[in-house]
């Protein structure tokens, strides 16, 4: 009797143990969070992988995962029927995917200017060629159409007298990302073209014409353009110089390795700002009402916007961004004054798919 009484306890206790196990595995899990897919540009990713903010949107019932693709490629390339919203690095994108997909609106939660990654010995050969100066608030200037000057000539960096630190033999050529996919590198070719055309926002097929062979030797004799911002930023910071003494990029993909302060910004290397320069101004468009969820929160909630500062976004307020400058001594500048806006998308495809025509 005592045996079986025996055998009855340990079932008993065993079943005890089952539904405690499982009930606690229901505990770990907490409240059922909603997927959410996005299709978003590269530089992003980081931001959107950073377990704080996944936290912060678990907070809101919300599991936000993204794919990544160039911001053109969003337009043109990409299945959007699989994604609660896509988050493309520009306006003119934006307004595209808005247009076709018939959203009704759109949410802007962060910019940033784009700038120029450089070294100091560089940018000592910039400044005495002319091209490079002091803005007198604090950051350093790339006059755009002295550069153009310097591309037009097909001035090699050899050729700069008196240069001992880079006597290489290759073009003075900014590095960009690929026109054809990247919204870095249409945001470059915007600069660019604005100057080109006399200091004006290239608005017919007949200025694009005009401009098209000025701006080509600046995007084609690079030679290979990696297809994302995050791999050619990447290369910056693994190679040096050698292997990219000037690449366009997000300002806030530079500061937001000062922020970190995690060793990845080296002494030498510089941030300098184009003059003009254009801002990027990160353009959600929702495609369902999950995704006017995230771009509702991405825009309005504390967390998500200082974190948003942290990878170096600037965002609609200000101080984290402001506090994060003052507290690292970043290189980041206070006041741009010098910045115009990129054409249409419509113009700005019509120049991208011209200039490459041109290619060898």
């Amino acid at each position: 009797m005592k045996r079986w009484i025996g055998v009855i306890l340990a079932v008993v206790l065993a079943g005890v143990a089952v539904v405690a196990i499982l009930l606690g595995g229901r505990e770990d899990k907490g409240p059922e969070l909603a997927l959410v897919r996005g299709v978003i540009g590269s530089e992003k990713k980081p931001f959107f992988d950073d377990p704080r903010v996944k936290a912060a949107f678990a907070e809101h019932g919300l599991r936000v995962e993204v794919d990544t693709a160039g911001s053109r490629q969003i337009v043109t390339d990409v299945d959007l029927s699989r994604y609660a919203f896509a988050f493309p690095s520009s306006v003119p994108a934006a307004e595209r995917i808005k247009r076709d997909r018939k959203a009704t609106t759109t949410f802007s939660p962060f910019y940033s200017p784009m700038a120029v990654a450089t070294f100091e010995p560089i940018a000592a050969l910039l400044t005495k060629a002319g091209v490079l100066r002091d803005s007198g608030k604090g950051h350093q200037t790339l006059d755009i159409k002295k550069y153009l000057e310097l591309v037009a000539k097909g001035t090699r960096w050899d050729q700069i007298p008196d240069n001992s630190a880079y006597p290489a033999r290759k073009r003075v050529l900014l590095t960009t990302t690929d026109i054809r996919t990247s919204n870095s590198a249409a945001m470059y070719l915007s600069v660019i073209g604005y100057v080109a055309n006399g200091d004006d926002v290239i608005s017919s097929d007949t200025q694009i014409a005009k401009v098209a062979p000025v701006l080509a030797p600046a995007v084609l004799d690079q030679g290979f353009a990696e297809s994302t911002s995050e791999a050619s930023f990447d290369d910056y910071l693994a190679l040096g110089a050698g292997k990219t003494p000037m690449l366009v990029v997000y300002e806030a993909q530079y500061l937001a390795r000062v922020f970190a302060g995690d060793g990845a910004i080296k002494p030498d290397m510089r941030l300098v700002y184009p003059s003009p320069t254009v801002l990027s101004k990160h353009t959600l468009v929702p495609l369902s009402g999950q995704g006017t969820r995230v771009g509702e929160l991405l825009t309005k909630d504390p967390k998500l916007l200082a974190l948003a500062a942290a990878y170096g976004f600037r965002t609609t307020g200000p101080q984290a961004f402001a506090d994060l400058v003052a507290k690292t001594k970043a290189p980041a500048a206070a006041e741009l004054v010098d910045v115009v806006e990129p054409p249409t998308y419509e113009r700005l495809d019509k120049l991208i798919t011209t200039i490459d025509a041109a290619r060898p």
